[in-house]
């Protein structure tokens, strides 16, 4: 027999000895009250313990158990027990969801949790930004109240979720969102939000970019084109013949360009491609350069060369003689004749050198500043193909900076001109403080080369 129901019956067994003793030694009817104390007082014991029991199933979850005497203490124990497991367990399945709200918090992806009808019952910090979310107010709300965007309310209806859906962010500005839907366990869903403005940006940059250098090659061809079957069809006279050449020749120089362009911005972000480092002299540079600019100026410009602290410069000369020379060809070509072009270099007090360029020619309104740098991007798209750009300088040049941690600085005026700058950190500028400014205005202050 269990330890429980023996102890159960040990009181009744002493009762009912006691009333077969009182029967023998006082008669009837003192049996019979002895066994009606006896029972009644039975009958309180369980009660009383029936009542606490009862009490406390009724009470708070995390009311204490309370103790138990005779036998209901080994019942009480029983339950204290279970309902410790039960504490513990529920400790364990906490930390098991906190670990997983961290773990759902650290993924790049905005994620919402979402029961059959759509509704909203979890979602991690990210979705609740990109979303708009309040979890404090958004739980068992429809998603299809805070994402209403068109694309995803059809992604919705369609019930096929095999591919995201891509949306404006409403509540970033520019910013794209791709929505996915994955259905778990029986009845639940998970909305991935996946930030893509940065992909898009690239997509849109490649078709943007395929789509330049196929026009670009294209009227080349075309004008090449057009000469050569007018030259196979016509007798033209030996004058006209020598123009057409002259067109053609000048037609396939333009492709040229673009190409050895399109070479150069390709190995320059060429992971491949290392950085060839060296130590060069910034003075003899900045007169190479002046020379190039009065050739291609062919004397309608006036040049001024403004050198500060000679230095020396680490980094790749080709390079970055390359930037400097696509900045200076770009001040001659968008400064009209009679205008003037300054070239200069100095070092400031952090130690950083500052290659400068800057013109009186027809300036840049602010709004185009900030897309400068794109391939194939053009302020004024007939003046620059009229005056032999390929809309891809400003591109290498800002690869190349980037290749020798440097930055452009652009400050321009319509009508008045344009300072275009590069900022060389001071780790790769060593400057030579024993030096007197070299030059200032185009007239020479012992040069050092």
């Amino acid at each position: 027999m269990r330890l429980t129901l023996r102890r159960a019956l040990i009181v009744p067994a002493a009762v009912a000895v006691v009333t077969l003793l009182a029967w023998t030694l006082f008669g009837p009817t003192a049996a019979l009250i002895v066994l009606f104390v006896g029972a009644a007082a039975v009958i309180a014991f369980h009660v009383h313990h029936l009542q606490l029991l009862s009490d406390w199933a009724a009470g708070p979850l995390d009311a204490s158990v309370p103790e138990g005497r005779g036998s209901w203490a080994m019942p009480f124990e029983a339950i204290y027990r279970h309902m410790r497991l039960l504490k513990a367990q529920e400790r364990d399945l906490r930390l098991l969801i906190h670990r997983f709200e961290q773990a759902a918090a650290a993924i790049p992806d905005g994620i919402v949790v979402l029961d059959r009808n759509n509704r909203i019952e979890w979602a991690n910090e990210r979705a609740q930004r990109e979303l708009g979310l309040d979890l404090a107010h958004d739980v068992r709300r429809p998603i299809v109240n805070l994402v209403r965007q068109p694309e995803f309310l059809r992604y919705l209806e369609t019930g096929d979720y095999g591919d995201s859906v891509l949306v404006e962010s409403i509540r970033n500005a520019g910013q794209k969102l791709a929505l996915l839907l994955v259905p778990f366990a029986v009845d639940k869903k998970l909305l991935v939000a996946r930030d893509v403005t940065h992909l898009e940006a690239v997509s849109r940059m490649r078709r943007d970019f395929i789509a330049n250098v196929s026009h670009e090659l294209k009227t080349p061809l075309t004008v090449i084109t057009g000469f050569i079957e007018t030259l196979q069809e016509l007798d033209v006279d030996p004058k006209q013949r020598t123009r057409f050449l002259q067109l053609m020749a000048e037609q396939a120089r333009n492709m040229q360009r673009l190409v050895a362009d399109l070479l150069t911005l390709s190995a320059l972000e060429s992971e491949h491609n290392i950085l060839a480092e060296e130590r060069f002299a910034i003075v003899p540079l900045m007169l190479q350069l002046s020379a190039d600019a009065k050739a291609l100026s062919r004397n309608e410009h006036t040049i001024n060369l403004d050198i500060g602290a000679a230095a020396m410069v680490n980094g790749s000369r080709e390079e970055l003689a390359s930037a400097f020379s696509n900045l200076v060809s770009n001040a001659i070509r968008y400064t009209p004749p009679g205008g003037a072009i300054t070239l200069g270099w100095h070092v400031d007090a952090d130690g950083s050198g500052v290659f400068s360029v800057t013109d009186t020619g027809i300036g840049i309104a602010t709004e185009h500043l900030p897309r400068l740098t794109e391939r194939f991007y053009r302020v004024d798209r007939s003046r620059s193909r009229a005056t032999g750009g390929t809309g891809l300088g400003l591109a290498i040049v800002k690869h190349v900076l980037l290749r020798h941690q440097a930055e452009l600085e652009v400050k321009s005026m319509l009508g008045q001109g344009s300072t275009f700058a590069v900022r060389l950190p001071p780790a790769r500028v060593i400057a030579m403080s024993d030096a007197e400014p070299t030059m200032r205005d185009g007239q020479p202050r012992a040069v050092e080369q």
